[in-house]
C-alpha cells in the first residue's frame, strides 16, 4: 500500500500517494563531495607511496566504507594501520570541507518532505566523525535520523544500513524510497526491500540503472510534492527501472 501524506497548506486540501519516509545517502545525494574525496585519496595515497590513476579513483565513487577502499588500494592491513591511514586521509578531506556543496535542490526538497510531513533519514557509508561535521558545517539538520558506516557491521552493498533504517522510521520497506547515487548502495537497498532512486549527478545514470535503480533524476530541482507523487506512482506501478 502506498503512504499518504497531505501536501501543501493551501485552501484546497490535496491529498497524494508518497512515500512515507525518504531515506538519503550523503555524499553524492545530500552533497557533491566526490571531487574533494578524489583530491583527499589522492594526496593520502601519494603521501604512503602509492600513485593512482584517475579511473583508479573511481571506485570512491562506489560508495563503500573508508576501510574497504584502503584495502582495495592498499591489500591487507591490520586494524591499527587501518584506523592511522584513515585520519590521515580524513584530515586531507576536512581541510578542503570548505569546498563541498550542496546537491541542487536539496534544501527545497527537504522542506517539501517537511511540509508533506514525510520523514527523512540519512543512510550513510561515511564515518561517524565526518557526517556529523559535514552536517553541522552545511547546517543540514532536518533529519528523523543519522546512520553511519560506524553503526553497521558490514558496509553497503549489505543490507544492514537500510534495515536497520526502517528499525529507526518505525515503517516497512514498502513505504520507504532511498535515495542513492552509488550502485552498491541500490544494491543495499534492493535488498533490504526499499524502492531506490538513483541520483546521477556525477553523471553515472546507466550504472544506477543497471545496479536496479527504480528511476533515475539528475538532482532535486522542481522535485515538488506533486513531481515526488508521481515518481511514487510511477515506481510502485511498473517496477521499471526508467530515465526521465
Amino acid at each position: 500500500m502506498n503512504g499518504h501524506r497531505q501536501a501543501g497548506r493551501d485552501s484546497k486540501t490535496r491529498i497524494l500517494p508518497t512515500p512515507e519516509g525518504v531515506i538519503f545517502d550523503m555524499d553524492g545525494v545530500l552533497i557533491d563531495s566526490h571531487p574533494v574525496h578524489r583530491n583527499a585519496w589522492r594526496r593520502f595515497l601519494a603521501s604512503v607511496g602509492k600513485d593512482v590513476e584517475d579511473e583508479q579513483l573511481d571506485y570512491i565513487l562506489e560508495g563503500r566504507r573508508r576501510e574497504e577502499i584502503l584495502r582495495y588500494f592498499l591489500g591487507d592491513l591490520p586494524h591499527e594501520t587501518l584506523v592511522e591511514y584513515g585520519q590521515q586521509k580524513g584530515h586531507f578531506f576536512q581541510e578542503k570541507l570548505e569546498e563541498v556543496r550542496l546537491i541542487p535542490g536539496v534544501r527545497a526538497f527537504l522542506h517539501v518532505l517537511q511540509v508533506a510531513g514525510i520523514k527523512a533519514g540519512i543512510a550513510t557509508s561515511a564515518s561517524s566523525y565526518r557526517t556529523w561535521k559535514t552536517l553541522e558545517v552545511l547546517d543540514l539538520n532536518k533529519f528523523e535520523f543519522v546512520i553511519t558506516g560506524d553503526d553497521v557491521p558490514n558496509g553497503k552493498p549489505d543490507p544492514a544500513v537500510y534495515m536497520r533504517s526502517c528499525q529507526a522510521m518505525n515503517l516497512p520497506a514498502e513505504k520507504l524510497l532511498v535515495l542513492e547515487d552509488a550502485p552498491c548502495g541500490i544494491q543495499a537497498a534492493k535488498a533490504a526491500g526499499i524502492r531506490c532512486v538513483g541520483i546521477s549527478s556525477n553523471g553515472r545514470a546507466v550504472a544506477l540503472s543497471n545496479a536496479g535503480a527504480d528511476y533515475v533524476i539528475s538532482d532535486f530541482r522542481d522535485l515538488s510534492i506533486e513531481r515526488l507523487s508521481a515518481l511514487w506512482h510511477t515506481i510502485t506501478s511498473s517496477g521499471v527501472a526508467s530515465t526521465p
